[in-house]
């Protein structure tokens, strides 16, 4: 072989310094099309992916100080990198109460005329506030703001009942008090009854309403009241005299929990018992629970048209009665508390657990669907906003020599209104 140089030779070289390059060029094209089909693919299979996109996260822009370390400064704002709430996807359980001033309650318990005195504590003497400029921000999700005229317009032309005890009652009046302030006068009226009371707004041909029956099952304690524990019995296998009453509603939410949690054991009887109500047996809190549970449940898979109408459940809300639950052991109850116990997933004695088990086996068998609102993780952390001596008993407000013995008078049940209850809502409207 000649090592000679010819035109021809210099020619072959020189196409030869030509061919790398193109080659390069081709691969580097060719890579980059495999890479851009492949993500293409991904984003039409992976559900996970499409939410995280841009084009389908609701991002929060938001100009206060509180920041979660998702979120970005871009010029001076927080962009707040949680998806848009999904109830299939939000985990409402998961979260904190974030401290924000500038939130301000929709209502007072002076300018909303539909409040019980049991549940109005700066009426009653309050005399802090902090308590009202918390809000729940769930983890992976934004709550969406509460929005009464959005509120009105999904409930047009439907019946709303709140079935269950006065803990659910007081979710019934603050709902009712985030919407009506928006209604005119002459279009909204109140009818109340011993157990069923109804709230309507005309324009909208809507109702709010609450029926009272706080073991959802019949008990002899329903209507008149036995404040001993002992001496109530409950008709476990028996709701039809309460239920005929949530017939032809488009929207129910059920709640029963702090009247079973009374200490002592629950005298129940189901069946025929030739002795009547002699014939009781005395079923530890959580076994009779899960019978009316179960009686609940069968009722509503034999009635309910899941086309027609929505189930919710509301979980227990807590009580806080042990302050040692929550590193202070020299408290009274929750008397001295003014702000929540912020220890991440702090569940307290107040929150028994069984139930919780109960309720979620009871449902997870049951045929028509009922959406449950989680709300029991994030009022545990609630310590601070319970109406404690700032209440009534009796139907009396207590007097100041009752308010002095804050270890025995301090009601650490039910909630002051405005307050949490308003959060549960915020999460029903969004469920809505």
């Amino acid at each position: 072989m000649s090592l000679a140089p010819s035109t021809s030779g210099t020619m072959k070289a020189f196409r030869g310094k030509l061919h790398f390059p193109i080659i390069m060029l081709c691969t580097i094209a060719f890579i980059s099309f495999l890479y851009t089909e492949r993500i293409s693919i991904l984003l039409s299979s992976n559900p996970f992916v499409k939410i995280k996109s841009c084009s389908k996260r609701g991002s929060v822009i938001k100009n206060d100080d509180h920041r979660n370390a998702t979120e970005d400064k871009i010029d001076g704002s927080v962009v707040d990198d949680r998806f848009v709430f999904d109830p299939e996807e939000c985990s409402v359980e998961n979260g904190k109460w974030v401290f924000n001033r500038s939130i301000k309650p929709l209502y007072t318990d002076r300018s909303c005329p539909y409040l019980d005195r049991q549940v109005s504590c700066h009426k009653n003497g309050r005399p802090d506030s902090d308590y009202l400029h918390w809000e729940w921000q769930i983890e992976d999700c934004t709550l969406p703001r509460f929005d009464p005229e959005v509120t009105l317009e999904k409930l047009r032309g439907k019946r709303l009942l709140f079935v269950g005890d006065s803990l659910q009652r007081g979710q019934w009046q603050s709902l009712v008090c985030m919407v009506e302030f928006i209604i005119p006068e002459d279009q909204k009226s109140i009818r109340r009854g011993r157990a069923h009371t109804v709230f309507k707004a005309k324009e909208y041909n809507a109702s709010i309403e609450f029926y009272w029956a706080p073991f959802l099952v019949e008990s002899n304690s329903d209507l008149h009241i036995i404040g001993n524990p002992k001496e109530r019995i409950l008709k476990v296998d028996s709701i039809a005299k309460h239920a005929k009453h949530w017939e032809g509603v488009d929207i129910l939410v059920f709640n029963t929990y702090v009247w079973w949690m009374s200490g002592y054991t629950i005298k129940s009887y189901w069946g025929s018992f030739p002795n009547g109500e002699e014939g009781y047996e005395e079923l530890e809190a959580p076994a009779a629970y899960r019978i009316a549970l179960k009686t609940w449940a069968n009722w509503v898979d034999s009635n309910i048209n899941p086309n027609k109408t929505r189930v919710f459940f509301t979980t227990m809300s807590p009580t806080h009665m042990r302050s040692a639950d929550w590193d202070n052991p020299q408290g009274m109850r929750c008397f001295n508390e003014t702000k929540p116990f912020l220890k991440k997933g702090f569940w307290g004695t107040g929150s028994d657990k069984r139930v919780m088990r109960v309720v979620a086996e009871v449902l997870k068998r049951m045929k028509v669907p009922v959406s449950v609102l989680n709300i029991t993780q994030m009022s545990n952390h609630r310590v601070d906003a319970h109406t404690k001596v700032y209440t009534e008993t009796g139907g009396k407000l207590l007097t100041d020599e009752q308010k002095a013995d804050v270890l025995h008078n301090s009601d650490c049940i039910h909630w002051c209104l405005p307050g949490v209850p308003d959060t549960w809502n915020q999460i029903f409207l969004a469920h809505l």
